[in-house]
């Protein structure tokens, strides 16, 4: 078997995400297994180049998982012809310029969402890529999870009949920063450093209803910032001037309704941190990161609505649960893979930039709306 390098620029990864998930249980699992099997008598063997501003951090990451390759000089790394891969995981304020620089270096693309900070600059890094025929992706990682997965096999499957509507309750409650260490960082809560929730899962959620069940044709959406005071790091209060909640009804090709909350200001009172409720004619479900359950119309009991009486039956025991059926590995890792194959082997793959860029425009759409009282259609996008 011949073993094939992959050279990937990974700048971002002295933060959470992408050092956890894209580093550590995406390219180092996969080196840790002896690379990606490629089905064709060769191996992939990733190999990150780590890139940021703070050297001492991505040394100490390097130290740590035994890689030889890091540097704060991202020019230079892009002017090596041996890196094939450019991967962004920075501030969304910051990934349009280094995208744009790793596209005129002619490497291949792979990036978080939101893509730009506007629709603008979403198509543009879009059209710049398919211009220069590099490959290009966009992370997506929630409609590889085993919840997800297995409402997509519902989905597939017919179990629901006609989809009726979609409901999602996304959130958490995030420390202050005061009495208790804030577990996100206090560039989220600051519109001006690119931060709210709008921003940041309005993306999430264009690409699992377009994914699952249809394209979002229009957007109304109220946002709040509840707590308006929050701490960074230093233990400095800030004016929090970004959304911390969003409230989004989402109209679906086919008629369908979708209605999801979004909040970093709520208590959770549910299984998992999102859940997701379908209901169509023949059978619901409820789906969250891992778990999916069902209730189909033959075994739909009766409610009786008194309210002069306590209720006597666990509505969450008359559910039944949608079983595994498969091993399900880290949605990033899955998706790393698929990208992956999509640069060696030219295998499709339709996350594109494009795909981003549609997130970024209901991000968009949906502030307009809370800013102006009303619903907008969401045209569909090209290049």
């Amino acid at each position: 078997m011949t073993l094939r390098t992959v050279r990937i620029a990974m700048n971002g990864v002295t933060g959470r995400m992408g050092y956890r998930q894209h580093l550590v249980r995406s390219l180092l699992a996969i080196r840790e297994q002896g690379g990606l099997d490629l089905r064709d008598g060769d191996l992939l063997w990733p190999e990150p180049v780590l890139v940021g501003r703070r050297a001492h951090a991505l040394r100490e990451i390097a130290e740590r998982h035994g890689l030889s390759h890091w540097s704060t000089d991202l020019d230079a790394v892009l002017a090596d012809d041996s890196v094939d891969i450019y991967f962004d995981a920075q501030l969304t304020s910051a990934r349009v310029t280094s995208v744009k620089r790793a596209i005129s270096a002619g490497k291949h693309i792979y990036t978080e969402k939101p893509t730009a900070t506007d629709l603008a600059g979403a198509l543009e890094l879009a059209r710049l890529a398919e211009a220069a025929g590099v490959r290009h992706g966009v992370v997506q990682d929630k409609i590889f999870l085993p919840g997800l997965l297995k409402l997509k096999r519902l989905v597939d499957g017919g179990f629901f009949g006609e989809i009726l509507s979609v409901r999602g309750e996304f959130g958490y409650w995030v420390f202050e920063g005061d009495w208790q260490g804030a577990q996100r960082p206090s560039w989220n809560y600051r519109s001006e450093d690119g931060g709210g929730i709008v921003v940041d899962m309005f993306p999430h959620w264009e690409y699992v209803l377009h994914e699952l069940f249809g394209r979002v044709t229009s957007v109304t959406a109220q946002v709040a910032t509840h707590v308006p005071q929050r701490w960074d790091e230093r233990g400095k209060p800030y004016a929090a001037t970004a959304d911390d909640s969003a409230y989004g009804i989402f109209r679906l090709e086919g008629g369908a309704v979708a209605q999801i909350n979004s909040s970093w200001a709520v208590r959770v009172n549910r299984d998992e941190l999102v859940e997701f409720q379908v209901d169509g004619t023949h059978g619901s479900a409820v789906a969250g990161l891992r778990r999916c359950r069902v209730q189909h119309r033959s075994a739909t009991p009766k409610p009786v609505w008194n309210p002069d009486l306590p209720a006597t039956e666990s509505f969450r025991d008359q559910w039944q649960e949608v079983p595994d059926n498969m091993e399900f590995e880290n949605g990033f890792r899955a998706q790393w893979e698929l990208f992956l194959r999509h640069v060696a082997l030219g295998e499709p793959y339709h996350w594109d930039l494009l795909a981003g860029a549609r997130g970024v425009q209901l991000a968009e759409l949906g502030l307009k709306s809370s800013a102006e009282g009303r619903r907008f259609d969401v045209p569909e996008l090209s290049l």
